[in-house]
């Protein structure tokens, strides 16, 4: 798709993409501020964002949350085993209160209004990169900006967990596509912009690492400006090649961890991968509400394990206290987890429906916003943009049945818009959502919701670039927007 602008509108392009910029980033930090900071607190993974930025934390849940955490003095810098890419943002902020006079402190204040900037600039880069004309834009921007500040994922801007970066990621990606199929320099703009959130997406907690294949296709199929032939290819395989290297040497740069059964580590995720099966078998599977015993024989497990239905990795009494479970630690696996659901395509079905009206719930009931000074009891919650989540919950309800809903609207609109960059920007995080959601509803049993964030976020991102295309004029036949 061309989005040809002819010189003299480059300055009113400019215009609108600082205007954007500049009007999202103030709604943000007054959506963050006022009247009091809001943040999302630690539910116990917290500490591998610490530890990237150098602040060793205990990492235990907590009912509030810490505006700043600061590393107890003499305590050697910590060395993460997994890689976060929002640990980047929090080492960046880390080295800004050092400057300030606070030495290895993290404030999630400055967290926060450094995603917040990052988020203001990718809507901008969206906006500038639809190919519809400028109230058309603007209304997209405003349904940009309903998403990105709702309260299911806004907090995660200024939190010590994943998610954020992968938001972040998501908008930046988008935004970098649209802009490559422009003319010229906007072109070369949108490639870098794709880079930086790839890289951020990609990388930010080892189930987005899905996101690479699909980000290759999309970049493969988005075609940049004017170049065509050797060079249109080169373009995009060094975005690709780039994305790729960044990301092995990142996911390389972390220390080994420790597995369970006490092996060092060798890929990312590996030290997880006995949990993620464990909560999979025990809390998806053998629940407790279904025929516990044919389904542990199924599995390849003792019917002794049945005392153990419903009890996840971390429950006061597993399947791991139990004497046989190194004889049965084998089958504790993906590969068994997969073939089990495989060959039941009803509890198949079953586990995909409620989890899909997990993902809809939006946000789980557990991570509070506030901190324990702002007089709020443990795990309150902050609601000061709830539109998007507020729609979502109420067919959260109709389970599979809302969200494939949602899933054939963006399918069908990506498909009319094959031939032109939306249609592939569409397309990916159609694909993203598609993929998040089958990773985290089949492949981990815990934390239902909060670990649907991406995938939620990915549609309903896709849905508000979808929608004002429907039936309205998009441009002047030649691929270049309309801008009155």
């Amino acid at each position: 798709m061309k989005l040809d602008v002819p010189k003299p509108r480059l300055g009113a392009e400019a215009r609108l993409g600082i205007g954007v910029f500049g009007t999202a980033l103030a709604l943000f930090v007054v959506r963050f501020l006022v009247p009091r900071p809001i943040a999302i607190s630690n539910n116990g993974d917290g500490g591998r964002v610490l530890c990237g930025a150098g602040i060793t934390w205990t990492g235990l849940p907590e009912p509030f949350v810490h505006l700043a955490y600061t590393a107890a003095p003499g305590t050697p810098p910590c060395r993460p085993t997994y890689l976060l890419t929002q640990s980047w943002l929090a080492d960046l902020a880390v080295r800004i209160a050092g400057a300030a006079g606070f030495p290895r402190t993290l404030s999630l204040v400055v967290l926060g209004l450094l995603s917040s900037v990052i988020a203001a600039a990718a809507i901008s880069a969206i906006v500038l990169g639809l190919p519809y004309r400028r109230r058309t834009r603007l209304f997209a921007a405003a349904g940009l900006l309903l998403v990105v500040a709702d309260s299911a994922f806004f907090g995660y801007f200024a939190a010590i967990l994943g998610e954020g970066t992968a938001f972040l990621g998501l908008l930046l990606v988008a935004g970098g596509l649209l802009l490559t199929a422009r003319e010229g320099r906007w072109s070369y703009a949108g490639m870098a912009v794709t880079f930086a959130g790839g890289v951020l997406a990609v990388n930010a907690k080892v189930q987005t690492l899905t996101i690479l294949p699909i980000l290759t296709l999309a970049i493969l199929f988005a075609r940049p400006g004017t170049l065509r032939g050797v060079r249109r290819w080169a373009s995009a395989l060094l975005v690709i090649g780039a994305v790729g290297a960044v990301t092995l040497y990142a996911q390389q740069s972390v220390e080994p961890a420790r597995a369970p059964d006490g092996t060092y580590t060798e890929f990312p995720g590996d030290d997880s991968r006995e949990i993620n099966a464990f909560n999979s078998i025990f809390l998806n599977i053998v629940d407790g509400r279904h025929d516990t015993r044919a389904d542990l024989a199924e599995l390849g497990l003792p019917p002794s394990f049945a005392q153990y239905a419903g009890n996840g990795w971390w429950h006061p009494h597993p399947a791991t206290m139990d004497p046989l479970y190194p004889r049965y630690r084998d089958r504790i696996s993906r590969r068994n987890v997969v073939t089990y659901f495989a060959t039941h395509p009803g509890r198949t079905l079953e586990v995909l429906n409620r989890a899909a009206s997990d993902q809809l719930t939006a946000r789980p009931d557990y991570l509070g916003s506030f901190d324990e000074s702002a007089g709020f009891p443990p795990h309150a919650q902050e609601y000061r943009v709830p539109v998007v989540s507020w729609l979502t919950g109420l067919i959260a309800p109709l389970g599979l049945f809302a969200l494939v809903s949602i899933w054939l609207f963006v399918l069908f609109r990506a498909w009319f818009e094959r031939r032109k960059a939306l249609g592939v920007v569409l397309a990916f995080l159609f694909a993203v959502s598609v993929t998040q959601f089958g990773t985290a509803a089949l492949g981990d049993g815990i934390e239902g919701i909060k670990h649907q964030s991406v995938a939620l976020f990915a549609i309903l991102l896709a849905l508000v670039l979808a929608v004002p295309g429907c039936g309205l004029h998009r441009s002047n036949g030649r691929g270049q927007p309309t801008v009155p």
